[in-house]
């Protein structure tokens, strides 16, 4: 099987409509998968901005699909009690019909943690969190009933029911690319990792992922591997330099880095940046639909004209 593709969509600034419109319009048209993120308000000083909550909204387009594995590019879990979040992640299991990625994460975007009352832990917390996390969710999973006591959370004989269609639960990803934990965290319990970055940095991090892999007994094989990155496939070497400075100016990176987590160019570029992420071991590529036109279709489709026959 070759690479994969998915698109994932912001929810800042994005309609209920906008948002049925593009997704129903992926899953007829040959993607792979569709993921939503997760946040309550901009990252900027000023906080007005129409936001679509992540659960929620995944839980609305999931049974409104067909084909496409759906899910989050990452829910923040210091959003919700774990214990919580594995009962929406059964529920949206179900109604997707056993098609649901339980991406999460960390939590990182501090003036919301501010805003709502959200402790801001510090980031060692907040990766102890997500390791016991991961393991809350998957004992809930797999077990009839969970009892477990950790530094963070404290469950006691909790069932999950109804529960999920996959089995033995819903494809856990991990997302990040701390070296030292994250990617410590991802080997020991993830079926999926999911990182920003193009070939380079995805070789790296793969290779110290697989490092973990073996120190934890785990074939480093058995995980997915997807990357994140920016589109802008065009023909126009202006248009390309425009998007990467609008880039890199929203994500707060500099020239290179930009470079790096961006597909820019005619498709013969592209096609030789994808080919690159390939042989560093990714197995599905992510495209951020915040960094495209309002309407990204027309864009989408000839990504997925000139550029996906390619690789699979």
């Amino acid at each position: 099987m070759g690479m994969r593709f998915g698109i994932f969509t912001g929810l800042g600034g994005v309609t209920w409509d906008e948002a049925l419109r593009l997704w129903r319009h992926l899953d007829g048209s040959g993607w792979d998968a569709a993921c939503v993120t997760d946040h309550f308000m901009p990252n900027a000083t000023e906080r007005a901005g129409d936001t679509l909550e992540c659960w929620t909204t995944l839980a609305s387009l999931a049974p409104l699909t067909s084909r496409m594995r759906v899910g989050t590019i990452v829910s923040g879990n210091t959003y919700r009690h774990p214990a919580v979040l594995a009962k929406m992640a059964a529920n949206v299991d179900i109604v997707s019909g056993g098609r649901l990625i339980c991406g999460l994460g960390a939590g990182w975007q501090e003036n919301e943690h501010r805003a709502y009352g959200i402790p801001f832990h510090t980031l060692r917390e907040r990766l102890e969190m997500l390791d016991e996390a991961c393991q809350i969710l998957l004992s809930l999973c797999t077990r009839e009933r969970t009892t477990f006591a950790g530094r963070h959370y404290r469950l006691e004989d909790a069932p999950l029911m109804p529960r999920p269609v996959q089995s033995p639960h819903p494809e856990l990803m991990v997302g990040g690319g701390g070296e030292k934990i994250t990617l410590r965290i991802a080997a020991r319990h993830a079926d999926h990792w999911n990182v920003w970055g193009g070939p380079e940095t995805l070789a790296r991090k793969g290779r110290i992922l697989e490092e973990h892999c073996a120190a934890v007994g785990r074939n480093a094989k058995t995980i997915t591997r997807s990357a994140v990155m920016g589109l802008c496939l065009s023909d126009d070497p202006a248009e390309v330099e425009r998007a990467r400075t609008t880039f890199m100016r929203r994500m707060g990176r500099d020239e290179t880095a930009a470079r790096d987590i961006m597909l820019a160019g005619g498709a013969a570029e592209v096609r030789d940046k994808l080919g690159r992420l390939a042989e560093a071991g990714v197995d599905l590529l992510f495209i951020p639909t915040m960094f495209l036109p309002r309407d990204p279709r027309p864009q989408l489709d000839r990504f997925m004209g000139e550029i996906v026959p390619a690789f699979r």
